[in-house]
């Protein structure tokens, strides 16, 4: 997969291709649906499929301090839809003075000029240019000025829930991995680099990976989970029991990523792990001795080892 930063880093002589457009923030369901049918799309018609996102995040341009919690990071992001097929990965930088872009300009200059769409595939409720003023009928109503086709899909539900990154956040935040796996296809994940905390686990007998996340990264609410614990360059992850919250036994203030890997005695400092959240186990505790504290995370332990199997 090509990666290009701005819609300018098309190449001369590009020639015609298939485009998909959108922040795709978790790559969930619905996106896969999206992306997947424009890949098969360009296959059909003999030419590349295209997806343009953006960063940042365009809500952090159209209104500073309102950044919803990330789903997938950059880099993640681009794997998952590498994954699809496609062959094109354009990341537009998303600045104040893009955001002023009229809806028409939008197509011309991005869609016609530079990317020479064929076919244009998104979700029916596709929203474009300046204070989202296009939407689909628009797109289409150019579309046939330009010489390019629309083709827009319904959007993708399960249990009668529509599958957007909106409803999986709020599915993280409450805790709720289970569903929040559904809608995306695969576990939530979160990566991080692990640091140096307190050391507390260790006196306790289970050493923990502190992680430091990615500023905006979806966190899910605090408890204790059953996660994977996934290492660069290691085919099969770890088993792993993840505390979130601020160890409110001792007093803790700075919310907090620990995960204790099971059956591990290795070092983990320094290196950039994921984990891949399968279930809730509990709610955080506040314990009035060590001894109750350390016969709970035991029974923690076990219970994370029967749901990883």
């Amino acid at each position: 997969m090509q990666r290009w930063r701005g819609y300018e880093a098309a190449p001369g002589g590009w020639g015609r291709s298939v485009v998909t457009i959108g922040v795709f923030d978790g790559v969930h369901k619905g996106h896969q649906a999206t992306i997947g049918h424009a890949v098969a799309r360009a296959r059909e018609l003999g030419v590349k499929s295209v997806v343009v996102t953006f960063d940042p995040h365009p809500a952090e341009v159209v209104r500073p301090g309102s950044h919803p919690a990330v789903l997938t990071e950059p880099a993640r992001k681009a794997e998952l839809i590498e994954a699809l097929g496609v062959d094109v990965l354009c990341v537009v930088p998303f600045t104040a003075e893009f955001s002023r872009l009229p809806a028409e300009e939008f197509v011309h200059d991005i869609l016609v000029e530079h990317l020479h769409a064929a076919l244009v595939v998104v979700g029916d409720n596709f929203r474009f240019g300046h204070r989202a003023a296009g939407d689909v009928a628009l797109l289409e109503r150019l579309g046939r000025t330009f010489g390019f086709g629309v083709e827009a899909g319904p959007l993708v539900a399960g249990a009668g829930t529509v599958f957007s990154s909106t409803y999986i956040r709020s599915c993280v935040d409450a805790g709720d991995v289970v569903a929040a796996a559904a809608a995306l296809g695969r576990p939530h994940r979160v990566e991080g680099v692990v640091v140096r905390g307190d050391q507390r686990g260790r006196e306790l007998g289970y050493p923990t990976a502190n992680l430091l996340r990615h500023r905006y990264a979806a966190i899910p609410a605090d408890g204790v989970y059953a996660a994977r614990l996934v290492r660069r360059g290691h085919r099969e992850p770890l088993a792993a029991a993840v505390s979130i919250g601020t160890n409110p036994t001792f007093s803790g203030r700075e919310r907090r990523v620990e995960a204790y890997a099971l059956d591990f005695t290795g070092d983990l400092y320094g290196e950039r792990l994921a984990l891949d959240f399968v279930a809730h186990l509990r709610e955080q505790r506040t314990y009035d001795a060590i001894e109750p504290l350390v016969a709970q995370i035991a029974e923690d332990v076990e219970r994370t080892r029967r749901v990883l199997g």
